[in-house]
């Protein structure tokens, strides 16, 4: 039986993971938020029962970072608690896990990408929850995967490409943090990671945590210069993107100044290689203006 369970089907990654769905042979089974609460140990236990896979994909995450801040116990609930759910069940019932992180649990303060084994300080609720989360299910079930990826993106609303496209077309001017650095990570990109590890996971001793996101690293202004490019067949006029410093731009939670990742171990054991986000990028900035109209010239 090849059949793959993914927990928070509803979300961006989710999403992407469900669309694979018959891809190789693959049997996916998704799960959203209201057909599957991962805080209760009795649901998710329930939920092995009634459909037997081969791994679990838990893409279900509280991903609100800055409120995170003043909801620390949803976050923890969400991000730790429902974790440890999934891998106390998981190990009962004899299924892998497959968790999904963030470069947050890192406090940014490295001069070099982060490697896995590199030591961990988050700098606030969100990343301290996440790597809660980690520590759950190391400690439950074994037979785990944690991949660690960042600045996630797809061709949906939520995420920096939509935001910077929704901006974009109403102000002449986009003032963007250029002091932080990471690599933009598509969700499809990732989906095919999770799809190409869960497929190899009888092979060898592949079990840990590996660090997976997009190349080549760029500062948050660089990436919104790219997209607002890309997005210029479809815009009345370009906004100028002007780089500002963190410090300009104040939020609740503390963003890591260096969220790049040192992609190399998961090469290594799987043979699954950084992504280039630029070779994806035009395609998601058309599928997400074809998709609103409302600041495209020609989106019928």
């Amino acid at each position: 039986m090849n059949r793959i369970l993914v927990v928070g089907a509803g979300g961006q990654l989710g999403r992407a993971l469900c669309a694979r769905k018959g891809t190789d042979g693959v049997e996916i089974v998704g799960l959203t938020r209201g057909e599957l609460d991962i805080t209760d140990l009795a649901q998710v236990r329930a939920a092995l029962d009634r459909r037997p896979c081969s791994a679990i994909v838990n893409a279900a995450a509280y991903t609100a970072v800055d409120r995170a801040e003043s909801d620390a116990a949803a976050a923890f609930a969400i991000n730790r608690d429902g974790p440890q759910n999934l891998a106390v069940a998981a190990a009962e019932h004899g299924i892998p896990l497959l968790q999904v992180s963030t470069d947050y649990v890192f406090d940014g303060r490295s001069d070099r990408a982060y490697s896995e084994t590199d030591p961990v300080g988050p700098a606030g609720v969100y990343g301290a929850s996440k790597l809660a989360g980690e520590e759950a299910v190391r400690a439950a079930q074994p037979r785990h995967v944690i991949l660690r990826t960042s600045w996630v993106y797809a061709a949906s609303t939520g995420n920096f490409v939509a935001t910077m496209l929704r901006l974009a077309g109403g102000r002449p001017e986009l003032r963007v943090v250029d002091d932080q650095r990471g690599g933009p990570t598509e969700a499809g990109a990732i989906a095919d990671a999770l799809l190409a590890i869960a497929g190899q996971l009888d092979q060898g001793d592949p079990w840990g945590t590996y660090h997976f996101s997009g190349a080549p690293a760029v500062t948050w202004c660089g990436f919104a210069r790219e997209i607002v490019a890309r997005a210029a067949p479809w815009l009345q006029r370009l906004p100028t993107v002007t780089p500002i410093r963190t410090a300009d731009y104040p939020t609740p939670a503390r963003r890591p100044a260096n969220s790049e990742l040192d992609c190399r171990r998961i090469e290594a054991q799987f043979g699954i290689r950084q992504p280039d986000w630029q070779a994806t990028l035009s395609t998601v900035v058309e599928t997400i203006l074809r998709g609103t109209g409302d600041i495209s010239r020609n989106a019928s």
